[in-house]
């Protein structure tokens, strides 16, 4: 298996305060990942160095074997590496069919450039219905967002980052909101969708320890910007003193 994401070493200082320390990650061909970990353990701060937001303090960030810190979301996207948008709380009234649209152009708007008017508007078009069949959203493309079920929401926001033919697409708790009945469901659409789709690897960041538990090939714990553990879920899952570090000070609050 070919790693596709990795950190070494990485750290992000905000002033005086280390909001990561030293955390070295890997994700390869055909895994979903899971991170984890209580609020305030690094979670956000992780993602947002995996997907250029932010520049290191130290140690890098490569995708494909090259390093991509600080390069930010668009230029990232057009290499492979997408991120969901919640595109639908800036724009709730735009229509099933404008929201995957408008993540289209609004990452490859140069590329639709070298068409000519039509032959774009008929490529986008073709892409928009493609994906929303994989997401099962063929009958809502007329609907506003804001009409939607939660759950056809969340899908939604995934199928904007599909939209444009990730190699990795990292998810930040998709399933958020949701009730737990349809959590599983779109679970299982989202990974059906990935592997239709060509994805080759997902990064979850996920608060649900059942949905952890029932999809991740590996779990990256995190606690107090540091890693408490990389294992596959059997092993971490059987680790008492783990699990209460990083679960138990979540119940606490």
């Amino acid at each position: 298996m070919s790693v596709l994401l990795e950190t070494r070493q990485l750290s992000k200082n905000f002033g005086e305060f280390r909001a990561l320390d030293d955390v070295s990650i890997a994700v390869s061909e055909g895994e979903l990942v899971s991170i984890i970990g209580p609020n305030g353990a690094g979670k956000t701060t992780l993602v947002n160095l995996l997907t250029g937001l932010l520049r290191p303090s130290a140690g890098e960030v490569l995708f494909m074997g090259r390093s991509i810190a600080g390069m930010g979301p668009g230029k990232l996207a057009d290499r492979g590496l997408a991120r969901s948008f919640q595109l639908i709380a800036v724009f709730p009234q735009l229509t099933v069919r404008d929201t995957i649209a408008t993540a289209l152009i609004s990452r490859q708007g140069k590329r639709w450039q070298l068409f000519g008017r039509l032959a774009a508007d008929a490529a986008i078009a073709a892409r928009v219905r493609e994906v929303a069949e994989m997401f099962g959203l063929s009958d809502r493309l007329a609907t506003a967002a804001a009409a939607l079920s939660q759950g056809e929401k969340k899908l939604l926001d995934v199928a904007s980052a599909f939209a444009l033919n990730p190699q990795v697409i990292l998810l930040d708790e998709p399933t958020s909101g949701v009730s737990t009945a349809d959590k599983h469901a779109i679970m299982q659409i989202l990974i059906a969708a990935g592997r239709k789709a060509g994805v080759k690897a997902i990064v979850l960041v996920e608060h649900d320890m059942d949905l952890v538990a029932a999809y991740s090939s590996r779990i990256i714990a995190l606690s107090a910007g540091k890693m408490l553990a990389d294992l596959p879920p059997k092993e971490f899952f059987s680790d008492a003193q783990l699990i209460a570090a990083v679960v138990g000070k979540r119940r606490q609050h």
